[in-house]
């Protein structure tokens, strides 16, 4: 941001984020302008701090703690990368100290904003306030404190200082915010970042031209610009000047590039070295710069003083792309990301040193990528190492070029390693070179128990932050390690979904009207009613061949997928699984799917029918068993209470409650029965896919689920002995018989026995006036719920009962277990490392251990 000012203009401009501090003395009119200038939360107030701890918005005697906790405030906002206000007199030299220290913990620009009333004005309004019984003097006093602070605000830190000077200015000015120069996260690609080019200009001239870029040259011959046809833009993450033999040569084309719009640029450290030595600065000459001042002094003094500018204009770091993003010359760990400190300019230059020194008389790096954990991806270079690797989703692209080796480049988003070799060796290196870790690095598919322990919170783009508490990671740790599929075939799990709310109908729990006024309520224009198969959740991902699943997942021999259960398992062994896939595959490939979709693996969201495939134990141990014994007793007490009603013994409400026990108990027999067919191996196993998940560099949920279902038609048609379609039904909310029949499509599939359906937005993802939609609500039929809450569940009191659920937590878990399942998607998708992409996924099996009724 700018240098600190005074200003006294109809409009400030502060950055986005950063901390402001109030400045005036009590009467100036600081509340009135926070409240009229900033967010109801984003403003501290001390006095509200006073009234959290004494009861008393006035009692000064409290201040240290009132202080306290407004430091706390400040800090927790900060932290979390709120703008954030302190509204406070801030008139003596330390509570500004301990705003300025503040902010600089924080990684913010600390900004002061001074209402510098007449005196007569703050006398005045404290005299119409009963809350102010203090005398004259201490306005006086704080006055006399501020008049003499104001020339001495912008040594003491603050990066910026406003200054209106009248009641008049307070009341017309305008606070502006502005995005710090930094956050560039409108900005998304696709880029091809570039490594270290140190003077190299020949190499960048081919490497550009290997990325299908045209170089541009002026009447001289020089390079001054670089297009893309596709308008793809350049990222130089610095270090363009020294070593090489033409480090003016590289500026020119850099600096033409990103005045066309071309390219972006952010500084490295031999810029910054660059910059001291122009601007006449005492300097170290060493390290290739007096090959770079001999370079330039060979060109105009117009070129000198436009490299110059330029090199100072460059800003630390780039955060782009929504943040997924973040390049900087030596890298920079999460905590620095789109923030503004010396600091981070010089974590961003420099990197983290350990303050030792190697053999070679060079300081020790610590290796911040080993511990990296962030959602961005980060691109840096400064320490050349042999070959570009991926580390926790981060990548080193100086591949030391003008030592010899390679000019490296990284399309984004695609991640594919672009290189040219060096010429020669321009510049013989101080030593060998080696892998950029001092300790072993961590390789792109390496998992790390510190990943899943403890409390965890993870970062969705559709959900904002969801958080995991210890005890669940524990528990889905267990099932994982101990049950589940190698992580790499696990790269989603499917998230619970919540049922329809209840139905007021007297003789029913669950009933479409209510979904339907759900989605209508929540402006869905379009909704999809879907079949509700009997059987399994199963997610189903397969590769065309088993050079694309070692490839892509680094499958072992005789790998090519997976087929597995909402917990991670596998429904079948290790033969039956590749045989199931085998038939997969082949329907993929008579439908023509591979290359429709330019793909090589697929992930299919699917129902494995008959239930009794996989719950087999639970059938017989639990339904069965209930049954049978109901079955056995019932009838037996019919038969005899009938007898001694004919008899004369006045048993009428007992054999009625018994007959009707004895009747439910048949069709909870039913119930359960449909949900069992013999299956011998993998004769009469059938997959219902609803939707593709996704693909190599594909995710599909912006598409709508017709568009779903008709991929799925075609692989029923394909093998229709072991792909079952899916029957469906498009409604309006909001017409009356639109819904009408849905509600009678909806009795004629459960009145023969169905289970049910789900009811989602046609549109498949969709954002309401409160965020998510709910991707589904499952409206489950009368006699399929006697399996889930017991053959009497339908007897009035029980019924009455039941109608009392909660369906909040429910509700609110399918939701972060939905953005879950994207977030890991679209990791996948974009070919991040194993263990991010595991992340979400981890997290989706320890929320289901949240204490949650599973009945519902």
């Amino acid at each position: 941001m700018s240098r600190p000012t005074e200003v006294t203009v109809s409009s400030i401009a502060i950055p986005q984020l950063c901390l402001v501090a109030l400045v005036g003395a009590s009467g100036s009119g600081k509340s009135t302008f926070a409240a009229h200038q900033f967010g109801r939360f984003e403003v501290v107030s001390s006095d509200f701090c006073r009234g959290l701890v004494a009861d008393d918005e006035n009692d000064q005697t409290v201040s240290a703690d009132a202080f306290d906790v407004l430091h706390y405030i400040a800090g927790k906002r900060l932290a979390g990368g709120r703008l954030t206000v302190v509204d406070a007199t801030n008139v003596q030299r330390e509570a500004r100290r301990q705003i300025v220290e503040q902010a600089l913990a924080h990684d913010v620009l600390p900004i002061a904003i001074v209402l510098d009333v007449p005196e007569s004005v703050c006398l005045e309004r404290n005299r119409d306030r009963p809350d102010r019984d203090f005398g004259p003097h201490v306005v006086r006093r704080q006055r006399d404190q501020l008049r003499r602070s104001l020339r001495g605000l912008a040594k003491e830190g603050f990066r910026q200082v406003h200054v209106l000077r009248s009641v008049e200015e307070i009341e017309s000015v305008t606070v502006v915010r502005e995005r710090l120069y930094n956050d560039r996260r409108d900005e998304h690609g696709p880029f091809d970042v570039i490594g270290d080019v140190h003077g190299c200009r020949s190499e960048l001239e081919a490497l550009l031209d290997r990325l299908g870029y045209a170089v541009v040259r002026d009447d001289a011959g020089h390079a001054v610009d670089a297009v893309h046809p596709e308008g793809r833009r350049a990222i130089f993450l610095g270090d363009l000047v020294d070593r090489g033999p033409d480090s003016p040569g590289v500026l020119r084309l850099a600096m033409g590039m990103t005045a066309a719009g071309h390219a972006l640029a952010v500084p490295g450290n031999h810029e910054h070295k660059l910059i001291r030595a122009l601007s006449g600065k005492q300097v170290k000459i060493g390290h290739g710069l007096a090959e770079t001042l001999e370079q330039l002094e060979q060109q105009p003094r117009e070129f000198r003083d436009a490299a110059l500018r330029w090199c100072r204009d460059l800003v630390s770091h780039l955060v782009l792309d929504d943040g997924q993003l973040v390049v900087a010359h030596a890298g920079l760990k999460e905590a620095y990301h789109g923030r503004a400190s010396g600091r981070v300019r010089a974590f961003a230059l420099y990197g983290d040193t350990t303050g030792e020194t190697d053999e070679f008389g060079l300081p020790v790096r610590y290796p911040w990528a080993n511990d990296y954990r962030g959602r961005a991806m980060v691109l840096y270079g400064h320490t050349p190492t042999p070959e570009p690797e991926w580390v926790n989703n981060t990548m080193c692209l100086d591949t030391g070029c003008v030592f010899g080796g390679h000019l490296t480049a990284l399309r984004y988003p695609e991640r594919e390693v672009v290189q040219v070799p060096a010429e020669q060796v321009w510049y013989e290196p101080v030593k060998p070179l080696t892998p950029a870790a001092s300790v072993p690095s961590r390789g792109g598919d390496d998992l790390d128990l510190t990943d899943v322990l403890g409390r965890r919170v993870v970062e969705t783009a559709h959900h904002g932050r969801v958080s995991v508490r210890a005890e669940n990671a524990a528990g889905a740790l267990e099932v994982m390690s101990r049950f589940a599929l190698h992580p790499r075939w696990l790269p989603y799990l499917p998230p619970t979904m919540a049922p329809v709310a209840t139905s007021p109908l007297p003789d029913l729990l669950e009933h479409p009207a209510e979904a339907f006024a759900a989605y209508a309520a929540d402006g869905v224009e379009q909704v999809v009613c879907e079949e509700k198969h009997m059987g399994s959740r199963a997610v189903v991902l397969v590769c065309r061949d088993h050079e694309t699943a070692t490839r892509r997942f680094g499958a072992p021999a005789g790998e090519t997928g997976a087929v597995y259960t909402r917990t991670g398992r596998s429904f079948f062994s290790s033969g039956l699984t590749a045989a199931l896939l085998d038939g997969v595959r082949a329907a993929v490939d008579t439908a023509g799917l591979w290359d429709e979709l330019g793909t090589g693996w697929l992930l299919l969201d699917a129902e494995l029918l008959p239930w009794s495939a996989k719950a087999e134990s639970l059938l017989r141990g639990q339904y069965a068993s209930v049954a049978a014994a109901a079955r056995s007793a019932l009838p037996a007490a019919v038969t005899e209470l009938t007898r001694a009603a004919s008899r004369g013994l006045d048993v009428s409400a007992l054999l009625d409650r018994t007959t009707a026990r004895s009747d439910n108990a048949a069709a909870f027999t039913d119930a359960y029965r449909r949900y069992v067919w013999p299956v011998d191996g993998l004769d009469g196993v059938q997959l219902a896919p609803f939707q593709l998940l996704a693909s190599e560099g594909a995710t599909w949920h912006d598409r709508p689920h017709l568009w779903h279902l008709g991929l799925a038609d075609r692989l029923v048609a394909a093998d229709p002995v072991l792909f079952r379609p899916t029957r469906r039904l498009e409604v309006t909310p909001s017409s009356a018989s639109s819904v009408a029949a849905g509600v009678e499509w909806w009795t004629q599939l459960t009145g023969s026995g169905g289970e049910g359906m789900v009811v989602k937005p046609a549109a498949n993802l969709v954002r309401g006036r409160k965020g998510l939609v709910q991707p589904g609500l499952k409206v489950r039929g009368r006699e399929y719920l006697r399996i889930i809450y017991g053959p009497d569940y339908t007897l009035p009191a029980n019924l009455d009962r039941l109608k009392d659920r909660g369906l909040g937590h429910k509700r609110s878990l399918a939701l972060r277990e939905y953005a879950l399942g994207l977030e890991s998607l679209e990791r996948l998708a974009r070919a991040e490392p194993l263990w991010r992409v595991h992340e979400p996924v981890f997290a989706v099996l320890a929320l289901e251990s949240e204490p949650v009724d599973p009945r519902l």
